[in-house]
């Protein structure tokens, strides 16, 4: 009776159901469940032949390491998801010379040094490789005749690159990784999310993050995708605030073995963050957020500005011009909220110190900060669609200036100082 009904979707058969079913398929009716012997005896034959097969392989694979045992030895190495000793040792370290650079160009350029250090190394984009910056030169495409090549052309539909990614991790020997613009992550949602459940160590490179990508309008731009992909229990996201950062986040992702790695990039060029100047770049971007600018004369801020990606160097002028205007800053560069949340309490309160006020910079959703770091927390963020305008009249538009970070700084002090006059 259930038979065509929603019902036999969503509700256990029942014993009534159960004996018409098999009285339809002409098998015994009895409270055991029938195998017929047909299908039985098919299905033991994978038995014997997987067995046959496990042992030809062991043969093949035996006389291979004799012959070549190097290689053998790199198998077992990708198939443990070992890393090579030095995989990272020639990664680049950027200039203010080198810039303003795109944190997806810098990104570009980790892939190549990391496609040519990691042979296991493989993977592509949603047809937008020149876009996304994730070819891998002279590493060849992988196609029908060639499977030797390790670029991958998914075509555009982004939901089935996810799907392809999350079976080359399961295979193991490859860490896979696939890009596509920021706000087509929504297309491949639920591969992510079972990548997640999986603990699958697979990299996302999303470009063209936030409102400053520009004229493609607000189709394009990203504004509920951070705190979305954020949400997701094991999924680490990581939206760099330059070049080096970026370099950073890539070694977090590569030597991350349980669960996916989003690396969210700019399109528009960003300076780069001198080395020199701001040393705890290279420690503390993977530790998710970091102390990148202290004011000089106290050690105790008024006020501390968090900000993510391109808007830490808002952050940066802002504390500048905050000086100026007698507040003392703290700017901390936060790549990864989720890596952030992992750290101890006494490493967030160093970072975060109970008391000081708070204020986001970040060009997103404001949605979850306040939940993140409690009630003395002010964000300037979108919480609207975006706006097709050249990248920066866009940033402007929407408040993204020195002007407004000074200007909403100064009322979170002030309506701190009020409420202290009150009490």
């Amino acid at each position: 009776h259930k038979q065509d009904t929603a019902a036999a979707h969503g509700e256990a058969l029942g014993v009534e159901e159960v004996r018409l079913t098999k009285e339809g398929m002409d098998w015994p009716v009895s409270p055991s469940f029938h195998i017929p012997e047909e299908a039985l005896e098919h299905f033991r034959r994978a038995v014997t032949r997987g067995s046959a097969a496990q042992v030809e392989w062991e043969s093949r694979f035996k006389a291979f390491a004799k012959d070549y045992p190097d290689l053998a030895a790199e198998f077992h190495r990708v198939i443990g998801r070992h890393l090579p000793e030095g995989w990272d040792s020639d990664l680049p370290a950027f200039a203010p010379a080198d810039g303003p650079m795109a944190t997806r160009v810098a990104s570009g350029k980790v892939i190549e040094i990391l496609g040519s250090r990691l042979p296991e190394m493989m993977g592509g984009s949603a047809d937008l490789a020149p876009s996304t910056h994730t070819k891998i030169d002279g590493a060849g495409n992988f196609e029908p005749e060639d499977w030797a090549g390790r670029n991958m052309h998914f075509g555009i539909r982004e939901n089935a690159m996810g799907a392809i990614l999350n079976g080359m991790a399961l295979h193991r020997g490859l860490i896979p990784y696939g890009g596509t613009f920021f706000v087509f992550c929504d297309y491949m949602r639920p591969p992510m999310r079972l990548a997640a459940m999986n603990a699958l160590p697979v990299v996302y490179i999303f470009t063209h993050d936030s409102i400053g990508m520009g004229e493609d309008g607000p189709t394009h731009q990203p504004v509920e995708q951070l705190i979305g992909l954020r949400s997701i229990p094991g999924m680490v996201v990581l939206r760099p605030a330059d070049a080096n950062e970026t370099v950073a986040a890539w070694r977090v992702a590569i030597g991350r073995k349980q669960g996916p790695v989003a690396l969210v990039l700019t399109r528009q060029g960003l300076p780069v963050l001198d080395l020199k100047s701001y040393p705890a770049i290279l420690e503390g971007a993977p530790l998710g957020g970091y102390i990148l600018a202290d004011p000089p004369a106290t050690e105790r801020p008024d006020i501390i500005l968090i900000a993510t990606g391109s808007e830490v160097h808002l952050a940066l002028e802002g504390r500048d011009r905050l000086l100026t205007e007698g507040v003392q800053a703290r700017v901390v560069s936060m790549p990864s909220t989720n890596l952030f949340a992992a750290q101890s309490d006494d490493y967030r309160e160093k970072i975060l110190p109970t008391g000081v006020p708070l204020m986001v910079i970040e060009a997103g959703s404001p949605l979850g900060w306040q939940s993140f770091v409690g009630p003395r927390i002010a964000v300037i963020g979108i919480d609207t669609f975006g706006s097709s305008a050249p990248g920066a009249v866009v940033m402007e538009h929407y408040g993204f200036t020195v002007e407004n970070v000074c200007r909403q700084a100064h009322h979170v002090l002030d309506q701190l100082k009020e409420k202290a006059a009150c009490a």
